[in-house]
């Protein structure tokens, strides 16, 4: 056939604009094979498509995508058998770019576009076949449209210009050839024709297009046994073509469920992922409707080292048709669910012309309700069916699920009854909140915990002394989240939650409650003038010196009203960005204790106020030590400890 050859001037733009598609829309040049073999995938879709009303079409032989790489003349070749294209269809669709020009592209990757738009721009062959530039120097394409007997052959050095002609094509399909450029240093270019470089890019990114990627392979291998070597024991060698498929084609995640193993799921789990282990739970879902995708999660067996790093990023992967788009899209789960490992694959994403990224959030935010729901009620379940699964779980990653009650209010409901809490019922198992409540006293109407820095601080504190006494359960709260838990989940089946460090406590019946008042009341009247000297010296330092009975064994502890933090987040608050100012609290003293009954006597006869600030000193330091909170002065703690066991021993000499 004779190849008359017509050569068709770009706009002027063309330039520019080819350097914006390069440079621009793509964070990485191996993207031009995916680009590649989605157009390739997408013709093979319409030649089905089509196939339904011509069935003539089709041939019968296999749909497939071919690759091809001659390393000598460093080119790279991705043909399909799909519906190929007219000589009219390929100037409309190839040059949709030239036509669209610098200015519109540029709107339209700055302010969107419609669906409908971004089929035209991407397609078969939209900004996306222009990706292959970042990597050739050179692009010829022949194909032949499905049901023609004619082929074209377009060829363009993306230099302003490109050239059609005729060619010979047996089949229907279209064939792509890249002119590669040199690998040189610091080009970000590899080798594209070494087969193991291919099947990396193919693996990470279209191993579930759902057409065969065929590999046309070349080895060489020795002479069979038994044949004559050459000198230096160099046998003669052959030469030895096969097609290898690079992908898997069918994605686990499109099976359903009830067919797959779970071996099946742990093996591709680990494999995908790179993990050891199998993982504690898979989910495997699908949703259909206005929005169609699926999903498979994993939990891990494990909590990575840096969880709860502010720069760790999930490995949630985004697909669509089986297309990797985003290897890791944070926005398909809640922060407080980073901790998941899986995929969603959609094909009705309305992403931009790059194929790289969503072009409304709307969707995003659709998928990431759903899978939110979806994923704490698998946890409910492994919570009531598997709960040896679910301790495990537990211990790696509570402490992130516990950040969901400060930031999702809408699921709240369902992450209450994942919390696992220690508590003063058994040092060694963890209770959820509503074994709390059927444990709890019939007098007894708050659910009462305390914060602190590990198990063995919160058992020591003496705010738990009355508590411990007469028997109720206390909660242990030794997580920095916690903190943040209580001021959000601040009721549970209608009893409220009351940190055993704020406010006064109230214990036993109603009838007991108004008996310790008015000996409280009492006795207070009776010590005002030591209560009022107390806080005199003290002042700075808290707001209110009282009487509790909220101590058995030891003489003095520190509180806070309902509207203060408590000591734990004080702590904390220390640690951030300017530090916060120590809050006042208020000193409680126990009427029971030889020390308050000593010096209370002491101060009535003697109204010594030099030893009164030495006692209020150590009362104080005694109170803050006792909470694992530092010292406001160590210096005059100090003094006021070696002056009193100098007057004590000489006292006593």
């Amino acid at each position: 056939m004779s190849a008359q050859t017509e050569t068709y001037q770009f706009q002027a733009e063309t330039r520019r604009l080819l350097d914006l598609v390069v440079h621009s829309l793509y964070t990485k040049k191996e993207i031009f094979l995916r680009e590649l073999i989605s157009n390739a995938s997408d013709a093979l879709d319409r030649l089905r498509f089509e196939a339904l009303q011509r069935p003539e079409l089709v041939d019968g032989s296999r749909l497939e995508i071919r690759i091809e790489a001659d390393p000598a003349s460093r080119t790279l070749t991705v043909s399909d058998n799909g519906i190929g294209m007219t000589r009219e269809e390929v100037i409309a669709n190839i040059g949709t770019i030239a036509k669209s020009g610098t200015r519109e592209l540029r709107e339209t990757l700055k302010e969107g576009t419609s669906a409908e738009a971004l089929d035209r721009l991407i397609g078969q062959f939209g900004v996306g076949f222009y990706s292959a530039f970042m990597v050739a120097d050179r692009v010829s394409l022949v194909t032949r449209r499905a049901g023609e007997p004619d082929a074209t052959r377009w060829e363009s050095s993306g230099d302003g210009q490109f050239t059609l002609s005729s060619d010979d094509k047996p089949t229907c399909g279209t064939s792509i050839t890249l002119h590669l450029r040199p690998v040189e240093p610091d080009s970000g270019l590899e080798d594209y024709t070494d087969k193991w470089v291919l099947a990396r890019i193919i693996k990470r990114h279209s191993d579930f297009v759902s057409y065969p990627i065929v590999y046309r392979d070349q080895r060489e291998e020795s002479a069979a046994e038994g044949e004559a070597e050459g000198p230096a024991g160099e046998g003669p060698k052959t030469v030895v073509v096969e097609d290898r498929i690079l992908n898997s084609m069918q994605p686990i995640w499109t099976r359903p469920p009830a067919e797959v193993k779970q071996e099946e799921y742990a093996e591709f789990y680990q494999n995908y992922f790179h993990e050891m282990e199998a993982p504690l739970k898979v989910i495997a879902a699908r949703a259909e409707g206005l929005l169609e995708y699926q999903a498979l999660l994993f939990v891990p067996a494990g909590a990575p080292y840096d969880l709860f790093y502010q720069a760790f990023e999930p490995d949630l992967r985004l697909y669509a048709k089986g297309v990797l788009i985003m290897e890791r899209c944070a926005e398909l789960l809640p922060r407080y669910l980073r901790f998941l490992k899986g995929l969603v694959d959609s094909a009705d994403l309305p992403l931009n012309i790059s194929r790289q990224m969503l072009q409304q959030e709307r969707q995003l935010t659709l998928i990431q309700k759903w899978l939110t729901k979806k994923a704490l009620d698998s946890l409910q379940n492994m919570r009531e069916q598997e709960p040896e699964q679910y301790l495990k779980f537990w211990g790696q990653f509570g402490r992130a699920l516990k950040e969901g009650f400060s930031s999702d209010f809408e699921n709240r409901e369902r992450l209450t009854p994942l919390l696992l809490l220690a508590s003063s019922n058994d040092p060694q198992r963890l209770t959820s909140l509503k074994e709390y409540v059927e444990r709890m006293k019939e007098d007894q109407t708050e659910i009462f915990y305390l914060t602190g820095e590990s198990r063995a601080v919160i058992e020591n504190s003496p705010h738990l002394e009355a508590f411990r006494e007469k028997g109720y359960e206390v909660l242990y709260l030794s997580d920095p989240v916690d903190e943040l838990l209580v001021q959000y989940l601040t009721e549970f089946e209608g009893r409220k939650l009351k940190s055993v460090v704020k406010g006064t406590v109230r214990l036993g019946s109603e009838e007991e409650q108004e008996r310790t008042e008015k000996e409280l009341q009492a006795e207070a009247e009776e010590s005002a003038a030591l209560l009022q000297g107390l806080q005199k010296q003290l002042d700075e330092h808290v707001k209110d010196v009282r009487l509790t009975n909220r101590l058995t064994n030891s003489p003095v502890c520190l509180v806070g009203s309902e509207l203060d933090y408590s000591p734990q987040m004080e702590r904390l608050l220390q640690f951030g960005p300017g530090g916060r100012p120590r809050q006042r609290r208020i000193m409680e003293l126990n009427p029971k204790h030889p020390i308050y009954l000593r010096l209370r006597d002491s101060y009535k006869q003697s109204k010594d106020d030099e030893l009164l600030k030495q006692y209020a000193e150590l009362l104080l330091g005694y109170g803050l030590l006792s909470e694992g909170t530092p010292l406001h002065d160590p210096v005059a703690f100090n003094r006021a400890v070696a002056e009193l066991m100098e007057r004590s021993l000489t006292a006593a000499g």
